[in-house]
């Protein structure tokens, strides 16, 4: 290497590694995955509002198949980009153990990698296909033609212009698990408001701007996320943040760091697919039901609703805990590594005894907000919602232990799991009884609850027999333990 190239690549080790934060590997544990989990819980509470934003306004404006048109959409969109965004949890174990061995030339060409790959497979993949096969898609899921009428702009657009928004949650992963977790709720926040704001013109028009009714939720979406990405951007190649590019960085692909990209990320594009093939069937069995209208009302108020503020910060817990532990890891202190774990999913747990102790004392006020004024509906909805008390409690350990996992590189035992508690056993369990007897509401009910629970005990067993503890990372260069 000549000097001055040598010299530029200290400068670079120099700025980066002032920025990593240490005492995540080398301060007290509860204050390492308090100071990583409170900004990420407070960035997804905040985005999962914009899409109850999002929906209130298209309902209002365009009515209910606006947003049944958007909820089809998303649902084929999160299935189709979920082995894309599996790169990003490849990227984040990666820059957890670099970050934690205090390698910061590693984080950045990591991130870089990640970088290049998803534009190159937004560009060639998820664009043209998505752009082709959205009325086949649209199809498969029986949408109705009023519904594919709205739908189809809607998901054309999130196919060929997403990769605004995936290169945030790709920049949100990095900045995390190298150890600042505020600049991505910063931005997360800031990428809110801009599609709030965007959508209040967009979807109802103002001035000289038309009324594009769902497509404008769309694009509000896409505008938002490639306006925060190309600011991320800048500050990435300014060198403002714990992660930096610089413009000795090529386009040439680094094939070592994209094989452990995908080495590690794909078990968990697996396990999303699976998750959400394991919702859908679900939702068959409660269409099954006599009363399937009401049922289904109820599930969705009650679990995609009301529940999302214990997922939402249960998945906070989870990101904060893979950064923890896989830095921890990467220092070579794998004690630490356990006992973030277990504090985070103590911390977990409070969080969810308290949501959950609402859901028992105050359901009906909760169900009011949502216009739940049919008595069957409402009945099945509170009965939904006791079950849903003692389940977060189950899915927040789960989610912990699964950060756990997955921050360390063990990402095909939560894959495994996930299979094996979120599908084999519920939809089992609903099968056998509607195969045998009559399948009632609160069998389902319970079914969800036994998977939850199957789901923490299966990730604690899996953690605690201690695999990840010889898992290793190698980038082409030397290997890190």
């Amino acid at each position: 290497m000549s000097g001055e190239g040598r010299a530029e690549e200290d400068t670079e080790r120099e700025q980066t590694s002032k920025g990593f934060d240490r005492s995540i590997v080398e301060g007290p544990i509860r204050g390492a995955v308090w100071k990583l989990a409170w900004p990420t819980m407070l960035q997804n509470i905040i985005g999962g509002l914009q899409g109850l934003v999002d929906h209130a306004m298209v309902g209002n404006y365009v009515g209910y198949v606006g947003n049944a048109a958007i909820g089809v959409s998303w649902q084929i969109f999160l299935v189709v980009i979920v082995f894309i965004s599996s790169l990003f949890t490849g990227m984040g174990v990666l820059v957890a153990r670099f970050t934690g061995a205090d390698e910061p030339d590693k984080v950045n060409r990591t991130v870089y990698q990640a970088f290049l790959t998803a534009l190159m497979m937004v560009a060639f993949v998820l664009a043209p296909i998505g752009w082709v096969l959205s009325p086949m898609l649209l199809d498969l899921v029986n949408a109705t033609a009023e519904v594919q009428a709205e739908a189809l702009p809607y998901l054309r657009t999130m196919f060929v212009f997403s990769f605004g928004m995936l290169l945030f949650f790709m920049f949100s992963g990095a900045l995390r698990s190298a150890g600042d977790a505020q600049t991505p709720m910063r931005l997360g926040i800031a990428m809110t408001l801009l599609n709030i704001a965007l959508n209040v013109i967009l979807i109802r028009g103002l001035g000289p701007i038309p009324a594009f009714g769902t497509l404008g939720a769309a694009m509000g979406t896409v505008i938002a996320g490639g306006v925060v990405s190309v600011y991320a951007l800048a500050n990435l190649f300014a060198g403002r943040w714990v992660v930096a590019f610089h413009r000795g960085m090529r386009w040439r692909p680094d094939w070592g760091i994209i094989r452990e990209l995908f080495r590690f990320g794909l078990p968990t594009g697996i396990q999303g697919v699976a998750m959400n093939v394991g919702g859908v069937l679900l939702l068959s069995f409660i269409g099954s039901l006599a009363a399937s209208a009401q049922a289904q009302a109820a599930y969705v108020v009650s679990y995609t609703q009301l529940f999302s503020f214990i997922t939402w910060t249960s998945v906070g817990i989870m990101g904060a805990t893979a950064a923890v532990a896989g830095q921890n890891l990467g220092a070579g202190k794998p004690e630490r590594t356990a006992k973030s774990v277990n504090v985070a999913a103590g911390f977990g747990v409070s969080l969810a005894a308290g949501i959950g102790l609402a859901f028992l004392i105050l359901p009906d006020q909760l169900l009011g907000i949502f216009g739940m004024n049919d008595p069957v509906v409402s009945e099945l909805a509170v009965e939904l919602l006791r079950y849903l008390a003692v389940s977060g409690l189950f899915i927040t350990v789960a989610l912990a232990y699964t950060g756990g996992l997955q921050g360390t590189g063990d990402t095909k035992s939560p894959m495994y799991i996930s299979i094996v508690s979120q599908i084999i056993i519920p939809l089992g369990m609903c099968w056998a009884i509607s195969t045998f007897s009559t399948l009632d509401p609160h069998e389902i009910w319970l079914a969800i609850v036994i998977g939850h629970f199957s789901r923490a005990s299966l990730s604690i067993v899996a953690f605690r027999r201690g695999h990840w503890r010889d898992i290793r990372v190698d980038i082409g260069g030397a290997t890190s333990a």
